[in-house]
């Protein structure tokens, strides 16, 4: 079973493309101010839509400049590429962000990571594209690399960082996810939650683990209320929002933040 009684949660995630650095700037703290719990960009070096050479920034840079800006929100990659870069630096690079964020207290940074799939990504910048099954191979043997590293860095980090692991395959993603992650994040329908929720708590039983903590998030661009009323009747309780360049859409923001706190049974 997965975590349910909890708040709905609100995430944008900022494609970082077709937009200026001090238009996301902006928007980074227009979306905070709004009151949105959770902000994201992606991992990638190319426009994954629109202009395919377009403007685009690289996202662990970025990350570390919102946690600096920002006060309140929570934040993270959706979801950072786990073949761009070797796994104790992640966890290294990870366990500083927490830090740059904490303001002398917990950080808010959220761990969230995945396979890769962009082929122009490897292309381009030397990295071996491989086959899926090898990069989810590669993904399972670098999350205990990570959590190992988490245990020997000096300082620490603020908090157990949480691990958001985005994907839906049922043999080797869903499994990675029962063992690893505090967070699944998937653009799956409210139908198909129930299947993947009863496969991940099989994988956990299999392997011992306990994923009763579990939140699950999924997408709401493309969707409407009663879609996501659907996906909260099936265990949805963090709903992320893709915004995107030129022209970032806040009047959608603006509409499932009402939702949220209708949601949530608060004032919006």
């Amino acid at each position: 079973m997965a975590l349910t009684d909890t708040p709905v949660r609100l995430g944008v995630q900022i494609a970082p493309q077709h937009s200026s650095y001090a238009t996301i700037r902006d928007a980074v703290a227009r979306l905070e101010d709004m009151g949105v719990d959770v902000l994201f960009n992606w991992d990638h070096f190319y426009p994954l839509s629109g202009e395919p050479d377009g403007l685009h920034f690289e996202a662990w840079t970025m990350l570390s400049a919102w946690a600096e800006q920002t006060e309140r929100v929570e934040f993270g990659c959706l979801v950072n590429c786990n073949s761009y870069r070797n796994a104790d630096l992640q966890a290294d690079m990870a366990r500083t962000v927490d830090h740059i964020s904490a303001r002398g207290g917990e950080g808010r940074f959220i761990f969230g990571t995945g396979s890769g799939w962009f082929e122009r990504d490897y292309d381009e910048y030397g990295y071996e594209f491989g086959t899926a099954g090898a990069r989810l191979d590669a993904l399972a043997d670098a999350l205990p690399r990570i959590e190992r590293r988490w245990e020997k860095l000096n300082p620490a980090p603020t908090r157990e960082i949480p691990v958001l692991i985005g994907g839906a395959g049922e043999k080797k993603t869903l499994r990675i996810v029962a063992r690893h992650a505090d967070i699944w994040h998937s653009f799956v329908s409210p139908e198909e939650l129930v299947h993947k929720l009863a496969v991940i708590d099989r994988w956990a039983e299999t392997d011992g683990g306990d994923a009763s903590g579990l939140v699950i998030s999924n997408e709401l661009k493309g969707r409407d209320e009663g879609d996501a009323q659907a996906l909260f009747d099936a265990g949805v309780r963090l709903f992320t929002l893709g915004i995107t360049g030129p022209d970032l859409d806040f009047d959608a923001v603006a509409r499932w933040i009402a939702w949220r706190d209708a949601r949530n049974g608060r004032a919006s």
